[in-house]
């Protein structure tokens, strides 16, 4: 009888790992590494709410598998994201990783991605040598020198001759500084200067009275997305403005989450970016009032837009790979072409980075908020640091 039991027990065991199994195989499962807290808590929470946003639009099965969202603090520290992406591939089998919030974080997991052919889909992270870094890396955010060469081509063309560049020390800065410099001299303009800030705790204030002293047309900018409203309090403070140096960069000094505020200083900012909250498209307007709606009226921003495409081109790989993984789940991504908020975008399916519009956009007083208002589009933009 106690044998009968025994035996009887052991299979009921075998039977509840073998189903504890076929449920796991049955999950569609994304690892969704970000900075949700610490200096670039901002992109993380965008980011965030943006991918439950798409999954809450478009259900939580996907190629006939249950989508398991597994978010990870990385408190941007390098070490960190690849600590938390080797246990979501070794112990959760994620299907695919995503987010990374900025460069650092997303090149200290590329390797990894190689080594357990796990797709990586960057959703923030801007530096054009990211998709180079591994053939599994897959971008949906936009890369610096798409904004920084527009930026270059418009200002010599509006009375903006001389300038200043101004940029954070690390990869997305120094990619700014050189395709922005590079197509300004090719443009008949002249960079007087080029100025690199320290990423973290910056102190605009030393490096601004520079600028001051060598007296350009515009002071061009890239800072992280969230540091934008300290520069620019700054640049108020130091009377930059009144001085007759124009403020122009990428569209992250003019962030949409902080844009508010950032007050009167921000009026009349020009600069280059792939999205803006404005963007007058139907898509786009349902896209920014569902995204207020579930988020407490905060407004989305360009790292919304890179979780929300990078939702959807996670989703339409795994339709067609019925929750696949791994080279198949990968080659899928490549390619897509598709109408997302910022626009029309698609993914190249030779370097696995976004194509998209580029628009230029001024700061104006909309309704009593401030808004990065589109004036100019180039279209279909590749990364120019890949055209060599």
């Amino acid at each position: 009888m106690q044998k009968r039991f025994f035996l009887s027990a052991v299979a009921l065991g075998l039977l509840a790992a073998h189903a504890g199994t076929a449920l796991a195989q049955e999950k569609f499962k994304i690892g969704l590494i970000l900075p949700m807290t610490g200096p670039f808590a901002s992109t993380g929470k965008q980011i965030e709410a943006a991918a439950r946003l798409y999954m809450a639009q478009n259900g939580d099965t996907v190629g006939g598998k249950k989508v398991e969202l597994i978010v990870k603090d990385d408190t941007s520290a390098p070490d960190v994201t690849k600590r938390i992406a080797q246990e979501l591939v070794v112990n959760e089998k994620v299907n695919v990783l995503a987010g990374f919030g900025l460069t650092p974080l997303a090149l200290a997991t590329a390797p990894l991605a190689t080594q357990s052919k796990t797709p990586m889909v960057v959703m923030a992270a801007a530096t054009s040598s990211i998709t180079q870094a591994s053939p599994f890396v897959v971008r949906t955010s936009f890369t610096l020198p798409q904004a920084a060469v527009a930026m270059a081509d418009w200002a010599p063309n509006n009375g903006i001759k001389k300038v200043v560049t101004l940029v954070s020390d690390y990869g997305p800065g120094i990619d700014a500084e050189k395709f922005f410099k590079d197509r300004m001299l090719f443009n008949g303009g002249e960079v007087t200067d080029t100025l690199r800030v320290p990423m973290r705790n910056p102190d605009f204030a030393p490096f601004l009275q520079k600028v001051r002293d060598l007296k350009p047309d515009a002071l061009f900018v890239f800072v992280p997305s969230g540091a934008g409203a300290a520069l620019m309090k700054q640049f108020a403070e130091r009377g930059m403005d009144k001085a007759g140096i124009k403020l122009i960069g990428t569209g992250d000094i003019t962030d949409d989450d902080i844009l508010n505020s950032m007050g009167d200083v921000a009026n009349g900012v020009v600069t280059s970016h792939h999205y803006s909250a404005s963007h007058n498209s139907p898509l786009n307007k349902k896209f920014v009032a569902a995204f207020e709606k579930a988020n407490a009226g905060l407004r989305p921003n360009f790292m919304a837009v890179g979780g929300y495409d990078g939702m959807r081109v996670i989703y339409e790989a795994a339709k067609t790979t019925k929750g696949g993984s791994g080279e198949a789940l990968l080659n899928a991504m490549k390619g897509q072409l598709f109408e997302s908020p910022r626009g029309p975008m698609f993914i190249d399916a030779q370097t696995r980075d976004v194509v998209h519009n580029i628009y230029i956009r001024k700061v104006e007083k909309v309704g009593g908020q401030l808004f990065n208002q589109e004036f100019s589009t180039i279209t279909d933009v590749k990364d120019p640091g890949k055209n060599k």
